[in-house]
């Protein structure tokens, strides 16, 4: 009898033990989720901080007045995919972005019918001198241009296709001078969709990279326009 007594008790002690253990376990996956939480709210915060810093740059007003043509193209090897059809999705989220900037931009439909396929692949080739006569007889006054590369690849550690995907935005005058440059990168472990990882990655990132394309442009207009009007 008192060995089933002491049987028993050693029995609810583990029992107790393991209980303790579970509820220490439970907080401390609460505490990290309550601390993941806090850092991603203090990085949100810090990114907003730092877009509304590089808008602030006092040249809106001029630039209202100018156009810009979004152009966007994927690099497949050695290949360009340039259709700007295939890049409906990229579009919207961009020129949104510039629009909510007040900066007037044109639509794909506007792109499609005064720049010719043959002109858009010599500008992705590095032969700009095609595209950018037929962006002057759009009017533009500057170039956005979208490049997309990517490297697929194994995950050394848990065996899975991956890709990573870069998007490189460049901003340049109707002369060829490059007023920005900003980049984002991705790596993608469920999806060898390019494309889609792109754009995913345009979504999370526009609001910084045109905030960044913005006050590059600002800070290498000011010295042009010292004394007039902001």
């Amino acid at each position: 009898m008192m060995y089933h007594k002491k049987m028993l008790g050693l029995a609810i002690g583990v029992l107790a033990l393991h209980a303790h253990e579970a509820l220490a376990d439970t907080f401390s996956f609460s505490q990290q989720a309550a601390a993941d939480r806090a850092q991603a709210q203090d990085e949100t915060a810090k990114q907003s901080a730092t877009i509304r810093s590089l808008v602030s740059m006092p040249c809106r007003q001029r630039l209202m007045s100018q156009r810009i043509v979004v152009l966007i193209a994927e690099r497949d090897g050695d290949q360009w995919q340039t259709s700007q059809d295939r890049y409906g999705p990229l579009f919207s989220i961009i020129q949104s972005r510039l629009g909510a900037l007040g900066i007037r931009t044109y639509s794909p439909q506007q792109i499609k019918a005064n720049i010719a396929q043959g002109e858009l692949d010599a500008y992705f080739k590095n032969d700009p001198d095609g595209a950018l006569s037929a962006s002057r007889r759009l009017g533009a006054n500057y170039v956005l241009r979208g490049n997309i590369s990517s490297q697929p690849s194994v995950n050394s550690v848990i065996q899975v296709n991956q890709v990573a995907v870069d998007i490189d935005l460049s901003l340049t005058g109707m002369d060829g001078r490059v007023l920005s440059d900003v980049g984002a990168h991705a790596d993608s472990y469920s999806s060898d969709d390019t494309l889609r990882t792109a754009i995913a990655l345009v979504r999370e990132r526009a609001d910084l990279l045109v905030a960044q394309l913005y006050n590059d442009y600002c800070r290498g207009d000011e010295t042009k326009h010292q004394g007039e009007p902001q």
